[in-house]
Formats: structure tokens, sequence, C-alpha cells
């Protein structure tokens, strides 16, 4: 027994949110590379579920942002852009399990739970990234309304 862990009885279920299993459970220590790679790849559904709503969700605010007053901006977003960034964000994910299996090549298995978290802060900053467009779009609008209020 851990310091962080719980004595439990055979018959205690442990109850997780579907967050906490997707993060964190079950127990990284695949066995075969295969393993890895079924690993991440079971996760690349609802990564790329995440990153695209929240591309969405960026799409949305900078149009929002841009019709406010005080003179709207227009622009349109080239869907060539958006596309490449799909496919980038999945060739960035592509590199986690490549990674994985390098580390492990050199230092074993013993450094097993690195993938997990390379995972997970991966994961935040993908969708980080494409939040970011909010703020700037926020930023924007305020320099506009200091400027029409000058």
């Amino acid at each position: 027994m851990t310091k962080y862990s719980m004595p439990r009885r055979p018959s205690e279920e442990v109850s997780v949110t579907a967050v906490t299993r997707y993060f964190f459970t079950p127990l990284y220590t695949p066995g075969s590379a295969w393993s890895v790679v079924h690993w991440w790849e079971a996760r690349r559904p609802l990564f790329n579920v995440s990153v695209g709503g929240a591309g969405l969700l960026s799409v949305g605010a900078l149009y929002g942002f841009a019709a406010l007053p005080p003179h709207p901006a227009h622009f349109g977003m080239p869907f060539g852009a958006v596309v490449v960034y799909a496919v980038l964000a999945n060739v960035g994910f592509t590199l986690g399990p490549a990674v994985d299996l390098l580390i492990r090549r050199r230092w074993g298995n013993r450094y097993a739970a690195v993938g997990q978290a390379m995972f997970r802060y991966g994961y935040a900053f993908s969708v980080g990234l494409t939040l970011l467009p909010i703020p700037l779009a926020v930023i924007s609008w305020g320099i506009r309304l200091l400027i029409a209020l000058r």
C-alpha cells in the first residue's frame, strides 16, 4: 500500500468519473508496442471531437466579436486553414505513441507513466491552442472599442 492509496476490501467497488477513466485509468502498463498504440488510438476519437468542438467555439466567437459594434469587422474564415490545422493536430497526436515507444525502448517500462502524462499535457495544449482565438477576438474588439471612444 502506498501513502496515496486507501485500504479496500475486495468487495468494495470504486466509482470513477468518465474524465478520470479517460485520462488516468486503466492503469497504463501496456506490455507490447501494439498495446501502446492501441491505448493512444482508443483516445483519438474523443481528442478529435474535443479539438473540433473547441475549434467551432473559437470560430463562433471570432464571428460574434467581429460583428459587435463599433465598426464591425468583416473577414472570411479560410476553410483550407481549418483542414490544415485539423491534420496538424492529428500529426501531433500521432507523435505521442511514437515518443512513448521511444521512451520505453530507451528506459524501459518503469517510465510507462510518461505516456499518460504526455497524453494529458498534449490534450490540454491542443484544446488550449484551439481556444486561443477567443481572447484574441476579445482583445481585438476592445481595441476597436477604445479607438471608437477616442
